[in-house]
């Protein structure tokens, strides 16, 4: 092998990885925001109450039509 083609493939090597490394980064930054941006949107939301019916009422369905 020449030293040219050796030192071509360890740079098309160390450029791949790179990029790799940088896709995962953009990934791992993208779930962040949308972690953050949920998080934001749930806080607001108030919890559900108790329903204040009697509480005969709603315990059996009349089946007969």
């Amino acid at each position: 092998m020449e030293l040219s083609s050796i030192s071509s493939q360890v740079s098309s090597q160390a450029a791949a990885q790179f990029s790799a490394q940088m896709s995962l980064l953009l990934l791992k930054k993208t779930l962040e925001l949308q972690t953050a941006n949920i998080s934001g949107l749930m806080q607001p939301v108030a919890p559900v109450s108790a329903p204040s019916n009697p509480p005969n009422l709603g315990t059996s369905i009349d089946v007969m039509a």
